[in-house]
């Protein structure tokens, strides 16, 4: 049989983690790429490092930020189903 362990502990990690996610990690991730698209702009900024930064920085960039947000958002699901089944087997109220 497998061990099953759910300590105080595990359920207050699962609750911080929720509570950065929900609690703006998102919002800035989506601000940030807010800030990169106006930098991008060349009608707001030029020049040789500008070309650098769209031609290369900026897209690199956003493609971490959109590959975080998605894992952030896959592990709202898995804590979600964490919780659930830490419940559902009696290990918590």
């Amino acid at each position: 049989m497998a061990r099953v362990l759910s300590s105080d502990e595990a359920k207050s990690a699962i609750t911080r983690i929720q509570e950065i996610i929900n609690g703006g990690l998102s919002e800035q991730i989506q601000a940030l790429d807010g800030q990169g698209q106006l930098l991008s702009d060349p009608n707001n900024w030029d020049g040789p490092l500008a070309e650098q930064f769209r031609g290369s920085t900026w897209p690199e960039t956003k493609s971490a930020l959109e590959k975080a947000k998605t894992e952030l958002d896959e592990l709202q699901q898995q804590l979600q189903k964490i919780a659930q089944d830490i419940f559902t087997a009696g290990g918590g109220a």
